[in-house]
C-alpha cells in the first residue's frame, strides 16, 4: 500500500470544499444572509446569543464566498463585503470584555464602555448598509437604467468609508463623553473643561436620540421598499405561470 502524503491529503481536502462551493448557488446564500442580518438589525429590538453567533458564523462564510470567482463583484458585493467586515467589530467586543474582565474591578468606566461602544458601532454600520442595499434593490427594481451612474464599484466604495468614518466619529464622541464624565467625577472641573463636558455630554444625548429616530425611519423605509418590490415582482410572476 501507498504512503499518504499529508500535503497532498490537505489539498485533497481543500479541492473536495472548493467543489461543494462552486457547485452552490451562491447568491442564495447571499440573499439568506442578508435575511439574517435584517433579521438581527431591523426586526430583533435587540441581539441575542443565537443571533449573535449565527450572524458571526455568517459573516465569515460570506467573507469567504466573496472571494469566489463565481461571485461577480458588483456594487451589491461592495456593500455585503462591508456589512460581513462590520461584525469584526462584535469580535473585538469580545476580546475587550475578556480582557478587561481580567483585570478585575480595577478597569476605569472608560475602558469599561470600549466594549459597548464598538457593539453600537456594528449596529449603526450595519443598519445603514442593509439600508443601502435595499435602496439599490428598489433602484434595480423600477430604475434599472437611469441608476446605473450610481450603481458602480466605485461610489459604493466610497459610500462604505463615508459610513465607517461617520461612525467611528460618533463613536469617537461616546468614548471622549465617557473618558470626561469619569474625570469630572473624580475631580472638580475648571472652567474650559467644564464647558467642554457640558458640549460633549449635549452633543451625545442628541446623537443618541437622532439615532434611535433614524433607526425607526430605517425600518419603516426597509419594510416599504420590500413591500413595493414583492408587490411589483407578484404580477410578473404570476404572468409567467399561466
Amino acid at each position: 500500500m501507498q504512503k499518504t502524503i499529508p500535503g497532498c491529503f490537505f489539498q485533497q481536502i481543500y479541492s473536495s470544499l472548493t467543489g461543494i462551493s462552486m457547485e452552490r448557488d451562491h447568491m442564495k446564500d447571499l440573499r439568506r444572509y442578508l435575511a439574517l442580518k435584517y433579521i438581527q438589525y431591523l426586526v430583533l429590538s435587540s441581539s441575542n446569543t443565537v443571533s449573535t453567533l449565527l450572524g458571526l458564523l455568517g459573516s465569515a462564510y460570506t467573507m469567504i464566498l466573496l472571494q469566489s470567482a463565481k461571485v461577480s463583484f458588483k456594487s451589491t458585493a461592495v456593500l455585503i463585503s462591508s456589512l460581513a467586515q462590520a461584525d469584526i467589530l462584535v469580535l473585538l467586543s469580545l476580546v475587550s470584555d475578556m480582557v478587561l474582565g481580567s483585570f478585575g474591578a480595577g478597569v476605569s468606566p472608560a475602558a469599561s464602555a470600549i466594549a459597548p461602544i464598538l457593539l453600537t458601532a456594528n449596529t449603526h454600520i450595519s443598519c445603514v448598509l442593509l439600508s443601502c442595499v435595499a435602496f439599490e434593490a428598489y433602484l434595480i427594481t423600477f430604475l434599472p437604467l437611469e441608476s446605473r451612474p450610481l450603481r458602480t464599484v466605485r461610489k459604493a466604495r466610497l459610500l462604505c468609508r463615508v459610513i465607517w468614518v461617520l461612525v467611528a466619529a460618533e463613536c469617537a464622541l461616546f468614548l471622549v463623553d465617557e473618558h470626561l464624565r469619569a474625570g469630572g467625577a473624580s475631580s472638580p472641573c475648571p472652567g474650559p473643561l467644564r464647558l467642554l463636558f457640558q458640549l460633549c455630554g449635549a452633543a451625545v444625548a442628541l446623537l443618541t436620540s437622532l439615532s434611535y429616530i433614524l433607526g425607526i425611519l430605517l425600518r419603516i423605509i426597509n419594510v416599504y421598499i420590500y413591500y413595493k418590490i414583492f408587490f411589483s415582482m407578484s404580477p410578473r410572476s404570476r404572468l409567467k405561470s399561466k
